[in-house]
């Protein structure tokens, strides 16, 4: 399941944003700096209306999203590398995330602490970024002193040396970890040091009710900076999600409707935060379910039928394959059949996203 760490600086919305993923959630949303210490996880489905349609072609008696797990980390603070607010052991629990999801205050409100003294997303930004940079930095400057002592004649010890090296420069310049481009060998080598800038990052633009059909110039801010760094954007209120979780479920297009969304931006946060790590959707169905597994892009299917089970991966025989659009508009898996939409395949095929797959396997 991915892990999605959700950070930023005190008071910027991460915990009422938190609370909104995961409706039950009971981390403490307050108006002080390190009002949430433990880490606070939850666990959410990821938006698929195919799920509903694939339900409804087979009389699914059940439907399964796959999931994504968010933590709601504790705010980072200015010297957080140096253990300033905590820093290290907030730093800590972001490296045991798989992405990073940055929320960044887009907001005015005087009844909101900045700890700061104002709003300016692309200072934030920089605050969190350059913490996470120092950390890295002196991650790598404490393993490549080593790793330059074993190098002699040590191939593989060579190689992480190289890539430390690559990666030394380009944080040096200000820049993140991720815009190294590190062979596989490298990459599996220096996977252990949990670089913080290596994660792949949304930026999550927490703007006013009255902003979120239209943005303001501060989201314009954040979207020219993280497109220089290649990152995404995605415009989020905080606290219309809030609304949102106390509304009843037939009440809330209409509210959104009110404010000129189609659907509120948590959704679109975590359909982006699943993409981010290129992960892919297949789909099993049939009366007693329809369900989403999640695999990565690449996979061929003896691996994806393991993610159901590892019996399906060692015994796999073929997989009976049939595009979900093939399927819907044909109306019927017999119906796909009769028209060869319905494909049997082996081994070496690489499943595509949205493929509805039945797996014929040896026990």
């Amino acid at each position: 399941m991915l892990r999605a760490g959700i950070v930023g600086l005190p008071n910027v919305g991460k915990s009422t944003l938190f609370n909104a993923l995961v409706a039950n959630a009971k981390a403490q949303a307050a108006n002080f700096p390190f009002c949430t210490i433990e880490p606070n996880v939850g666990v959410v489905a990821v938006p698929d209306q195919r799920l509903q349609v694939l339900a409804k072609i087979s009389s699914s008696a059940e439907i399964v999203p796959t999931r994504v797990e968010f933590v709601d980390i504790a705010g980072l603070v200015k010297g957080a590398s140096k253990g300033e607010g905590l820093g290290n052991q907030f730093l800590a629990n972001i490296r045991e995330v798989d992405a990073i999801v940055h929320v960044v205050r887009c907001f005015e409100n005087d009844d909101i602490i900045h700890v700061s003294g104002s709003v300016d997303p692309v200072r934030d930004i920089e605050i969190i970024s350059l913490e996470l940079a120092l950390s890295d930095l002196g991650q790598i400057e404490k393993r490549i002193e080593r790793s330059r002592k074993q190098a002699r004649g040590n191939k593989d010890m060579q190689i992480e040396v190289d890539a430390l090296e690559k990666l030394l420069v380009v944080l040096n310049e200000g820049k993140p970890a991720r815009q190294v481009a590190l062979t596989e060998e490298e990459e599996i080598l220096i996977n252990p040091l949990g670089l913080l800038t290596r994660k792949p990052v949304i930026y999550a633009a927490n703007v006013s009710e009255d902003d979120l059909a239209t943005g303001n110039d501060w989201v314009k801010q954040v979207q020219k900076l993280a497109a220089i760094e290649q990152s995404q954007v995605v415009v989020v209120s905080a606290q219309v999600e809030s609304e949102l979780v106390e509304l009843p479920e037939a009440e809330r297009a209409d509210f959104l409707e009110s404010l000129g969304v189609q659907e509120g931006g948590l959704k679109s946060l975590i359909r982006a935060t699943y993409e981010l790590l290129g992960l892919r959707t297949y789909f099993t169905t049939g009366p007693k379910e329809t369900r989403a597994w999640t695999i990565t892009a690449g996979m061929l299917a003896p691996q994806a039928a393991g993610v159901i089970h590892t019996d399906f991966e060692r015994g796999f025989i073929r997989a009976e394959t049939v595009a979900y659009q093939d399927l819907v508009t044909t109306g019927s898996m017999t119906a796909a059949k009769e028209k060869g939409l319905v494909r049997s395949e082996g081994k070496e095929y690489v499943v595509q996203e949205g493929d509805v797959l039945l797996f014929r396997f040896n026990v």
